[in-house]
């Protein structure tokens, strides 16, 4: 049996999903994205899992798509009909791209990125698209789309300007340079880099972090900050009005005042 192209590992209420295809530095196939939707799934079913971790085998993160996969190879321009089918990546996009992105971004836990090398077209995409992204030093992120005649997907057009301004998006997505992990974090692009061989140990720790806080409103925060970018000031009001009094009747509250009142560390249970 061949080995699983997602490998999923459990330290307390973390599960790490590790893509596993090091010898193609992790570039996505429909395969690949088929096992990581269904581990996602899976983790999201899990009440002991408080937080997911995705990260890559080898020496990369994820180097974007494969484009040897047949989903993705360009038509030969022959115009047999596999040939034709091959080059509808609007359709590879909407069957195997969007549910994923979807999938991270409704999460009911916090999903930390731990980008251990090159993240390059869609691995860098689905790297940002997650809640926070630690990077080791040496690590880059390439949106390497305009090298061959494409526009950043796997949600990179609604991430980049909103993460670091449109002319700062504009310029990674047209020249696609790499941007090196430091400087990611210096422009605002992901939340830290630190030095690689701290990097496992680094995001274990920052994701049961976040395990042990109240996923609930972890997760509320991220959704009310995704939604409130099509808000006015007055519509974001209202919705953190809504959001709060749901969260303010939960038990993380009463458990969070109580452990303040007593002077004690919290335990939260909410999910």
């Amino acid at each position: 049996m061949s080995e699983p192209l997602v490998l999923v590992t459990q330290s307390g209420a973390v599960q790490t999903l590790a893509l596993n295809r090091p010898a193609a530095l992790n570039s996505l196939t429909a395969a690949l994205h088929a096992q990581l939707l269904a581990a996602l799934e899976a983790a999201a079913a899990a009440c002991d899992v408080r937080c997911v971790v995705i990260t890559g085998m080898g020496r990369a993160f994820c180097a974007g798509q494969d484009l040897n996969d047949i989903a993705a190879a360009p038509a030969s321009g022959s115009g047999d009909p596999a040939g034709a089918q091959a080059q509808d990546l609007g359709r590879v996009i909407e069957t195997l791209y969007r549910p994923l992105c979807l999938r991270i971004r409704s999460m009911p836990v916090p999903v930390l990125a731990a980008v251990n090398g090159v993240a390059a077209g869609a691995g860098a995409c689905l790297a940002l698209g997650c809640d926070l992204v630690l990077a080791a030093r040496s690590a880059s992120f390439i949106m390497a789309f305009s090298k061959i005649g494409l526009l950043p997907d796997t949600g990179g057009t609604w991430l980049l300007p909103r993460l670091v301004g449109r002319a700062q998006a504009l310029g990674l997505a047209l020249l696609g340079d790499k941007l090196p992990a430091p400087e990611a974090e210096r422009r605002g692009l992901i939340w830290r880099c630190v030095d690689d061989a701290s990097l496992p140990d680094e995001a274990l720790a920052l994701a049961q972090r976040l395990a042990a806080m109240p996923v609930k409103a972890l997760v509320a925060t991220r959704q009310a900050m995704d939604a409130a970018a099509q808000l006015d000031y007055g519509q974001a009001l209202a919705q953190e009005a809504a959001m709060q009094q749901t969260l303010g009747a939960g038990a993380d509250y009463r458990e969070g005042v109580a452990a303040f009142a007593g002077k004690r560390a919290p335990r939260f249970t909410e999910r």
